[in-house]
């Protein structure tokens, strides 16, 4: 939306005031400007801006104890509690490999920071927020009650910006490095050689980078020995059956800046609306099934035997989520998991577009 029509940040503050119970993503739509332009307006009011410095921002919350880590894209909403520890820092990529708290972070593509404070009650809760230079939310974190204030009051003040005023600069949307969309001139014989000497799936991208290949082109030209269309359905069959037989699993959701990652049983699967949802003591998952355009099973080889993941995709070609049976390094895949995922309902595969 053009720069000149957007509210001032007094008339957010009103529309936040005026709709409290609606959600940021929501409210920020309706007002035609990011959610990061909507947090930014209260400045001074419940809100402080801070640097997006991830290095020091994980190596700072290990103290904060138990939080909700957060992490969405515009149609799945990944929600773990317990601890950032076992942490790697990086400029490039960092880690946290924590029991509960599994995160690949990004941290060029962070932009805006805030720390928020949001009365419900009598209560406050706390939270910080960061999002890309378009104002995309790419990780929260909130705290619980087990938190420790005193450690997050100290991390906030740290990272607090010198510039604390109600607006930020928003850049147009930046394009995704896996999403090409345009024909390829990929060679299939190229592809199929490239795909059949993968010896680990961390490999993957720099296969389809080498090929200026999307992640769905590449699944969808490659064969169907290697990847094979599944019914929409596919992935609430999936769920079912890895809660009724008490399979862990791996559910990666994830946006530009970040991926979060279960590992574990699942039990929990509640349907509601166009909503499927899991709500176990230590993960949620939210996944709008009305966005689901296509659901692919994928098989990857490696030095320890091909794996098996379940790769959903919205209309326009990106990852909605991805979900891997339950393994480390150096072990080969669970045969339930194998099993469930070569007999999930297929449907016949589209050409490669």
């Amino acid at each position: 939306m053009d720069q000149r029509v957007k509210p001032a940040p007094h008339e957010i503050r009103r529309a936040r005031t005026e709709n409290p119970k609606a959600r940021e993503r929501d409210l920020a739509a309706q007002l035609g400007i990011s959610e990061a332009e909507l947090v930014a307006a209260h400045c001074g009011d419940g809100v402080v801006r801070i640097e997006p410095r991830v290095n020091d921002l994980l190596t700072g919350l290990e103290a904060v104890g138990e939080v909700m880590a957060l992490t969405r894209n515009e149609s799945a909403v990944h929600e773990k509690i317990g601890v950032y520890d076992k942490v790697i820092t990086g400029n490039h990529s960092a880690m946290v490999l924590g029991e509960n708290i599994d995160l690949r972070i990004f941290p060029k593509v962070w932009a805006h920071g805030f720390a928020v404070e949001k009365r419900d009650g009598d209560k406050i809760r706390r939270s910080l927020q960061f999002f890309d230079a378009a104002g995309e939310a790419m990780h929260k974190v909130h705290l619980r009650p087990a938190s420790s204030l005193y450690a997050y009051q100290k991390l906030v003040a740290a990272l607090e910006s010198s510039n604390q005023e109600p607006t930020v600069d928003i850049s147009g949307p930046t394009s995704d490095d896996e999403i090409h969309g345009g024909e390829t001139t990929a060679n299939l014989n190229d592809l199929r050689d490239r795909w059949s000497r993968l010896t680990d799936v961390h490999q993957f991208f720099g296969m389809l980078k080498t090929l200026k290949l999307s992640r769905r082109q590449a699944v969808r030209m490659v064969g169907q020995d290697y990847a094979w269309l599944l019914d929409n359905d596919a992935v609430r069959a999936m769920f079912h059956h890895a809660a009724g037989g008490e399979m862990p699993i791996m559910c990666f959701v994830g946006n530009r800046g970040c991926i979060q990652i279960h590992s574990g049983p699942v039990k929990s699967i509640k349907p509601m609306g166009p909503w499927i949802n899991v709500l176990d003591e230590t993960f949620h998952l939210h996944l709008r099934t009305d966005h689901i355009h296509e659901v692919w099973a994928v098989r990857k080889p490696t030095k320890d035997g091909h794996v098996t993941s379940l790769e959903v995709y919205a209309a326009d070609g990106k990852m909605i989520i991805q979900f891997f049976g339950k393994r480390h390094e150096g072990e080969s895949e669970r045969d339930d998991w194998r099993f469930l995922a070569e007999n999930l309902p297929r449907i016949p595969s589209p050409t490669a577009a």
